[in-house]
């Protein structure tokens, strides 16, 4: 009997996973440095709705669903995410 050794690689969705806990630990550092600012909050919501992205598309399996679901998902988050950062800079002063 012979022993195939098939080729060693990453699944797409340990490659997502990966990526977000590099996001997490970004956003981590970025709130232990008690940084701050307008540029910073974009830079964390932005990471947040990329992290919610790759959730829904590969996690949650909208990647394989009609256009209509996913656009439902992606407005839903672009709204939170839009009236997130007008409530944040609407404290600016």
């Amino acid at each position: 009997m012979e022993i195939t050794h098939k080729p060693h690689f990453i699944r797409p969705c340990t490659l997502v996973w990966l990526t977000l806990m590099s996001l997490t630990v970004t956003t981590y550092a970025i709130g232990e440095a008690n940084l701050g600012g307008w540029a910073i909050m974009l830079t964390v919501l932005g990471t947040a709705v990329i992290k919610v992205q790759m959730v829904s598309s590969y996690f949650m399996g909208l990647r394989r669903t009609r256009r209509l679901w996913r656009g439902i998902v992606l407005g839903w988050l672009l709204l939170v995410a839009g009236l997130i950062t007008i409530a944040y800079l609407s404290t600016i002063k």
